[in-house]
């Protein structure tokens, strides 16, 4: 099978992250010209209407796992003040928030899996009402892979005249320090997309150590980062760069940082667990998340985010107000794929790498940060337990654990192809 991607779909997706994160730093001070201020939410049974001040000019949906939610952004529209608890099964609480200048975003926490349906802007376009459909798991997240569902407003409704904005930027922190960018390898075919494979810890950080036999984990997330590179090269269907190809220590930030520089559209940290009971053994793969999953996922979380902690010093150079404002407004969609990837990574990595049977969690992983790039941490099994140990520190272990993620990549990157209906092979 021959796959001809190409970037176009990675280019839109980063546009619109980009112009997300850009918006970030934005204070809306005015915005004469008349927007439709959200006045009131209402639930009634299954029906949720949004009503306005004034006109908007439309309106698009589309659904969020981990957790469970649906977000309107409203054309047209300005955010009302405060949130609302709905006296309704299937919905926990509905936030608004400003996405840009004239885009207001209404998101309804699910308390159960739901679908949008029936909805419409009045005539008047002073408001939009829907209904909530409850559904099974394997549905919603169906409906997640559809993407967004736009509904316009009335076509008697003219263009209104373009709103004066005045804004106060705020600059963004840099993507990486000054940190030399690695090369990339793979097909000479700048449209190809490019993975970046993160070998976890290194220099200084050993990262998890195996008390009985002394194996490190930056020393198998190396082998294995190089392991997949060379399958991916090998293929000739994507580009790939390794964060690091030796021995070095980079930070947190760094490491993402080079994906983000790069333009990477997939970004994999290659990591090797560790427990105090030596029989916990499979792989994890882990996806963003503000909240942990478990306790486990917590532990993770916090013993690797300390990476970034020398001599007591915070090297991370992020603070945590400007990681909840990213995460908030410019990663939706891309924690949304990441979460897709996870699932898929399982599937076709399980023949060649055992996994764990609850496989996918969410912690807030600082390497995962990067607002633009979807992105997961493969736990590729523990270096605590004795089995996983000598598979991931086997020549023949990391070629498999190479063939799993190559596939996943792969399905990835097909199902990209598939979804912008181009067969051409460009």
């Amino acid at each position: 099978m021959t796959f001809g991607w190409t970037s176009v779909t990675a280019a839109l997706h980063k546009r619109r992250m980009l112009h997300s994160l850009a918006l970030v730093g934005m204070i809306l001070t005015a915005t004469p010209g008349g927007a439709g201020g959200i006045a009131a939410v209402d639930v009634a049974d299954n029906r949720v209407t949004v009503r306005f001040d004034d006109r908007v000019d439309g309106a698009s949906a589309f659904l969020l796992d981990g957790p469970r939610r649906i977000a309107l952004d409203i054309s047209g529209a300005q955010a009302g003040r405060g949130n609302v608890i709905p006296a309704n099964n299937a919905i926990a609480a509905i936030r608004q928030g400003q996405l840009s200048g004239d885009t207001a975003r209404v998101v309804l926490d699910l308390s159960t899996p739901a679908t949008l349906d029936d909805a419409r802007i009045a005539p008047d376009g002073k408001s939009l009402s829907f209904s909530i459909q409850g559904v099974s798991d394997s549905h919603f997240r169906a409906a997640i892979g559809k993407g967004r569902t736009r509904f316009d407003a009335p076509a008697d409704m003219a263009a209104r005249p373009q709103k004066r904005l005045h804004s106060i930027t705020v600059p963004i922190p840099a993507a990486a320090r000054g940190v030399t960018l690695p090369p990339v390898e793979g097909a000479h075919d700048g449209a190809r997309p490019l993975v970046v494979i993160d070998a976890g810890h290194g220099g200084h950080d050993p990262g998890a150590i195996n008390k009985e036999h002394g194996k490190r984990e930056k020393d198998v997330t190396l082998a294995i980062a190089q392991a997949i590179r060379d399958q991916l090269v090998k293929s000739g269907r994507v580009r790939v760069a390794l964060t690091r190809d030796d021995d070095r220590f980079l930070v947190l930030q760094e490491r993402y940082g080079i994906a983000r520089k790069l333009g990477a559209d997939l970004f994999i940290s290659i990591h090797a667990d560790a427990a105090e009971n030596a029989d916990a053994h499979g792989a994890t793969v882990y996806t963003l998340s503000e909240t942990a999953s478990d306790r486990e996922a917590a532990r993770l979380a916090a013993r690797e985010n300390k990476a970034d902690i020398i001599n007591g010093m915070n090297m991370g150079g992020q603070s945590g107000d400007v990681s909840s404002i990213l995460i908030d407004l410019t990663q939706r969609e891309s924690m949304n794929i990441s979460a897709n990837f996870a699932r898929l990574l399982q599937r076709e990595a399980a023949p060649y790498v055992p996994f764990r049977s609850a496989y996918h969690r969410f912690a807030s992983l600082m390497v995962l940060k990067a607002p633009d790039t979807p992105s997961v941490l493969f736990e590729t099994g523990y270096i605590s337990n004795a089995e996983d140990a000598a598979f991931l520190s086997s020549r023949q272990g990391q070629q498999k654990i190479a063939q799993g993620v190559a596939r996943a990549i792969e399905v990835h990157f097909a199902r990209k192809l598939a979804m912008r209906g181009d067969t051409s092979g460009g």
